[in-house]
């Protein structure tokens, strides 16, 4: 079965001619009858009664051309979609994340970009609590932060969704004396000099680490991811922080280091996501929708 025969007995039925129907649909006669024909042989039932005065359809076939008539709708439907979200898509897309997952965005943002030019993107790298503040205050459209259970209780204006699970780990230099170590204890963290990235978990996590094991030797928190590289790269300190942002597809942050990571043998006890935050409440421009969704997709 092929949809130019269920465009044809559509046409036959409107018009009560073969001739007729091949004369609006640009096609000779006999394309038209024999594609009739070869579609009643296939479904084992006559479609037309068929005379010098025309066609008219039989109780079994109008039953199948109501069927093809619907077919043909939804594939209209379908098109004038396709048409619309490809062709019209416009306007602006201001997005936050935090460092992690950068190099992800900016391979999701070039995709999406190239597939719908008259859309304006912004992407910048944030901590979460200035994502959550700007995406309050409608100075961003989409955040991207780590997600977690006491952050979560004082979000209010913002609904969420995860996207990826994630856990704590030590990110080091191959010349680290903690390299190639399945796992790092507690003890052994608290031996060697910390550097940490800025954020609202890393801080929760690293309070909590410090209220069961006692503090760690922390050099220095800073938002400048540079900084942190250089660090693990030449003083031989070591990070603490998701795992997904040591992942080789999107490391914004060891390029190039030859970096290791290693699980902390601390669970802090409540489950932790890489998710997306928008305003709660507020229009969620189909923009948006369709730059999600895609990121969604693309994960899984």
């Amino acid at each position: 079965m092929h949809l130019e025969q269920l465009e044809y007995i559509v046409e036959v039925a409107k018009t009560g001619s073969i001739t007729s129907a091949a004369r609006n649909l640009h096609v000779s006669l006999s394309a038209v009858s024999q594609s009739i024909t070869h579609l009643e042989s296939e479904l084992g039932v006559v479609l037309f009664a068929r005379s010098r005065m025309g066609a008219v359809p039989t109780a079994e076939g109008k039953v199948i051309i109501g069927k093809a008539f619907e077919v043909l709708s939804k594939l209209d439907e379908l098109k004038e979609a396709a048409r619309v979200w490809g062709e019209t898509l416009s306007g602006e897309l201001r997005i936050g994340t935090i460092p992690g997952p950068m190099s992800l965005l900016v391979d999701a943002v070039a995709g999406f970009k190239q597939d719908y030019p008259l859309v304006r993107m912004e992407i910048a790298e944030k901590g979460s609590q200035e994502i959550l503040d700007d995406i309050r205050h409608n100075r961003l459209d989409i955040g991207f932060i780590i997600l977690f259970e006491s952050l979560l209780k004082k979000s209010e204006g913002v609904t969420f969704e995860r996207l990826l699970e994630g856990k704590m780990v030590v990110g080091m230099s191959d010349k680290s004396p903690l390299a190639y170590r399945g796992a790092v204890t507690p003890e052994m963290l608290r031996t060697q000099p910390v550097v940490l990235y800025n954020d609202e978990y890393v801080r929760w996590f690293m309070n909590r680490f410090a209220a069961e094991h006692g503090e760690v030797d922390i050099l220095f928190t800073t938002n400048n991811t540079d900084a942190i590289r250089k660090a693990v790269e030449e003083q031989n300190a070591v990070t603490v922080g998701m795992d997904y942002s040591f992942r080789r597809e999107w490391a914004p942050l060891f390029t190039e280091v030859n970096m290791l990571t290693a699980e902390l043998e601390f669970k802090a006890g409540q489950p932790v996501y890489l998710g997306w935050v928008r305003a709660e409440g507020r229009h969620f421009p189909r923009v948006s929708k369709t730059f999600v969704e895609r990121l969604r997709n693309g994960l899984r």
